[in-house]
């Protein structure tokens, strides 16, 4: 595809992923009851569509070569916020394997619980950088080193995204319960989406690359 397309599909995926991240959050807090667990899931997914939404904005002006202040509203508000959002992201993660640790699922398969957790944490890690990366870009477009960097953090962003969908889709035994079919349907497309826009922003920045160079 030529890089105008490669961008159009992109921020029309991302855009409808962010949809679906407010979404999520809604279904969450209506599934939730509204538990504890129900809340944190629904805040986490709210933030992860504001955040998404500042990062689709400033990615369609970086792959138009577009230089962004550091004053636009756009680039502060994601530098302010997605450092909460990965803080909170790694806040439930820690309070989980606390949880697992203290035994809360004595039965369940240790090796299992260790690629969950370990999968877990890299895709924390990689979203963080995703965001982080463009954050820094963005003033600068033209810098072909950070471009790398964008590229090489997407690429596994997606793929952790594949790894934790599945872990979502098929839960590990004595850890969580089986999904109901809305449920699966719910994170499934969820997590297709995430899949699906990751690889057409990263289809998007190479295209741009190649087309400048």
């Amino acid at each position: 595809m030529t890089p105008a397309r490669w961008r159009s599909a992109a921020l029309v995926a991302l855009s409808v992923q962010v949809a679906a991240s407010f979404g999520v959050a809604a279904y969450a807090l209506w599934r939730g009851n509204p538990s504890v667990d129900a809340w944190f899931t629904g805040l986490e997914a709210f933030l992860t569509g504001l955040v998404l939404a500042w990062w689709t904005v400033l990615l369609g002006r970086f792959t138009l070569g577009e230089a962004v202040p550091l004053t636009d509203g756009t680039l502060r508000a994601l530098r302010l916020v997605f450092p909460w959002l990965t803080s909170l992201r790694g806040t439930l993660w820690l309070l989980t394997l606390l949880g697992v640790l203290s035994g809360m699922a004595p039965e369940a398969n240790t090796v299992a619980l260790t690629a969950l957790f370990t999968v877990w944490l890299a895709a924390i890690v990689a979203s963080n950088a995703v965001y982080g990366t463009l954050a820094r870009l963005a003033p600068n477009p033209a810098d072909q080193v950070g471009r790398g960097r964008l590229t090489e953090w997407l690429n596994l962003s997606a793929a952790l995204s594949l790894a934790m969908t599945v872990f979502n889709l098929v839960p590990i035994a004595g850890f969580s319960s089986s999904p109901t079919l809305t449920d699966r349907l719910v994170y499934g497309i969820g997590g297709g989406l995430d899949i699906l826009a990751t690889l057409l922003a990263l289809g998007a920045v190479r295209s741009a690359m190649r087309a400048e160079g």
